[in-house]
């Protein structure tokens, strides 16, 4: 009996060591942290929305397929949004709404966007637009819009388009890599129970956002968050900043850490 007892003893230590075991993460998600992180009166690079007519576009739209999402095919009313920084960016809003108010979703949108870092843009080609009480969505060279999601509008859109481009350009380069992988071995906790419960999927978006807020805006989180999310991913931290540098410093903004970046599908 003592042998075995000895023997599970021994198990489930070596199961202590083998396993990570994760703290429980602070915050359950980080878009709706702090309203205040980004905010409307943010300086963007928008310089100009111009209408550029009509055209056939394959749009994804959350509220296809009984709900369950798909592309659908569409007469979109298109705009290009140009930016300081040399890029533009095609906003395609679906022909539910009326011109004029295509023109006007299309500017308040394409200044959000440019409030975004250039290298968050660096993979965002187009924005669908659709009404409809739905997620937002990152991804596909693409930020996913439904206007009609009051938790993504109003005080929250700045965080949400984050959020979202964070997906669209980061999680090609980051999300699987060795980096971040150690990063979030190395932290043993995730900052959000969205990240944690995602980790594949969400860990890189929650964490980009805050780190924005530290480095740029620190005054606008309270002493005691900013303590407790350094304290809680530092690691993850120390690769975003990486990462930043080497934006500044090369050609290509946003280079990856493992080669060519991939595309989401």
């Amino acid at each position: 009996m003592r042998k075995l007892i000895k023997f599970y003893n021994s198990w489930f230590l070596l199961l202590l060591i083998c396993v990570p075991v994760f703290a429980e993460p602070p915050y359950s998600g980080t878009v709706f942290l702090d309203s205040g992180i980004l905010t409307i009166d943010d300086p963007s690079t928008l310089v100009q929305v111009i209408a550029t007519g009509v055209g056939s576009r394959q749009m994804f739209d959350r509220r296809a397929n009984n709900g369950a999402g798909a592309f659908i095919a569409l007469e979109a009313l298109l705009f290009n949004a140009f930016y300081a920084d040399g890029e533009t960016i095609e906003i395609q809003v679906n022909p539910e709404f009326e011109s004029s108010d295509a023109q006007v979703k299309a500017n308040i949108y394409g200044h959000t966007i440019g409030q975004l870092p250039a290298l968050l843009r660096i993979d965002v080609q187009t924005v669908w637009i659709h009404k409809g009480d739905k997620p937002f969505g990152g991804g596909n060279n693409n930020i996913l819009i439904h206007t009609e999601s009051p938790g993504y509008h109003g005080e929250w859109l700045e965080e949400t388009i984050y959020h979202e481009a964070c997906h669209t350009s980061l999680d090609s380069r980051l999300a699987n890599s060795a980096q971040w992988l150690n990063a979030q071995s190395l932290d043993g906790e995730f900052i959000s129970t969205y990240a944690r419960d995602n980790p594949a999927r969400e860990d890189v978006a929650e964490s980009c956002l805050i780190h924005f807020a530290l480095r740029n805006y620190p005054d606008r989180i309270c002493a005691a968050a900013r303590s407790l999310i350094e304290s809680t991913i530092p690691n993850r931290l120390a690769v975003l900043d990486a990462m930043a540098i080497k934006a500044i410093v090369e050609s290509d903004r946003y280079a990856s850490f493992d080669g060519p970046a991939q595309r989401r599908k």
